[in-house]
């Protein structure tokens, strides 16, 4: 058995459109904050997991930040600091948060560069989108598929969240893990997107450029359909636990990372993106979005002056992560240890 280691307007949205979007959007999410091995990652050491690479850290960059607020560090060549924030992965929607550190570097920023939250799929790829979401949209209730024991949880949780059976209307468990994550942490009120939906508001306001790339996803939608059952289970057994102990421990985590505790920060749960580490095609994909997030960084500062980029904790902190990238290139690093201002 395989097992994962520890005035707005409103419109009405179809069923099957509502859980096409949960099943995208979710798979963006993951996605963009998984971290899988990079194939020229800078020292990386053996990892102890390989659905888990994220799990070996860079020790010394994991330090308790001495400004109030949540922990900052810096990359310079000499004549341009880029400023950078660790975001959670997850978060409380609306969380609150010391932004003094914060609105003093956005004053006269050249840019913020935002990790991405947009999903695109190119009008080229959308019939293959739609016939792939045909295959995993189907079947019957997932619940159908389960044992006995398996399906007794399942019901408590699906009935918690106020979900009917044919809501997960699949065979695949990890189309069904990853839209039963999507919809715990909807009713408890977890999101993927803050801070960064603030910081993308506050930038607007300050009229500071705003770099946030997009990627095409269809093709992806393909690879969920790829995975094995043994794999597909593991993640469902894993998100199903995660749904029936709450969002405690995120809200501790959330709690740690707004003071500033990157190591109680780091202890958030992470279920979900181990999930997606094992999907085919998922590795290559994060290697490029951290690779387009270490190239953004270089690119501002080409620019004198001073920039802000916000980047998912783990993958910042990570070995072969974007801070171990940018020290290999020869860059200076300091951490929210040494700051002073």
């Amino acid at each position: 058995m395989v097992k994962l280691s520890a005035g707005p307007q409103y419109r009405t949205i179809p069923r099957q459109r509502a859980w096409m979007r949960l099943a995208l959007g979710g798979f963006a999410a993951g996605l963009a904050l998984a971290s899988p091995a990079w194939s020229q990652a800078p020292q990386t050491a053996a990892r102890p997991d390989p659905n888990d690479p994220d799990a070996v850290l860079v020790e010394e960059l994991v330090v308790t930040a001495r400004l109030p607020g949540p922990a900052w560090w810096t990359v310079s060549n000499g004549k341009t600091t880029v400023y950078v924030l660790g975001a959670p992965s997850l978060a409380p929607k609306r969380m609150a948060w010391d932004r003094g550190v914060f609105d003093r570097r956005l004053a006269g920023a050249n840019e913020v560069i935002l990790p991405f939250q947009d999903v695109r799929v190119k009008f080229t790829g959308v019939i293959g989108a739609a016939f792939n979401f045909i295959r995993l949209r189907g079947g019957g209730p997932f619940e159908a598929t389960l044992d006995p024991g398996r399906r007794e949880r399942f019901l408590a949780v699906r009935s918690r969240l106020g979900e009917p059976a044919d809501h997960y209307s699949t065979r695949n468990p990890l189309a069904a893990g990853l839209v039963l994550a999507t919809d715990y942490r909807e009713k408890t009120s977890l999101t993927t997107a803050d801070p960064t939906k603030l910081i993308k508001l506050l930038a607007h306001n300050a009229r500071v450029p705003v770099s946030q790339r997009s990627y095409d996803l269809g093709p992806l939608m393909g690879a969920i359909i790829r995975t094995s059952q043994a794999e597909g289970m593991a993640c469902f057994d894993e998100v199903l636990a995660q749904a029936e102990a709450g969002p405690g421990v995120t809200q501790a985590a959330a709690r740690a990372w707004a003071q500033g505790d990157v190591r109680g920060a780091l202890a958030n749960e992470r279920t979900y993106e181990r999930c997606i580490a094992v999907v085919p095609g998922a590795q290559r994909f994060d290697a490029a979005v951290k690779a387009d997030q270490v190239a953004a960084i270089e690119q501002a500062l080409k620019t004198p002056g001073h920039a802000i980029a916000v980047v998912p904790l783990r993958p910042l902190l990570a070995q072969g992560g974007v801070l171990d990238q940018l020290r290999a290139k020869g860059y200076a690093v300091t951490t929210p240890g040494e700051e002073a201002q």
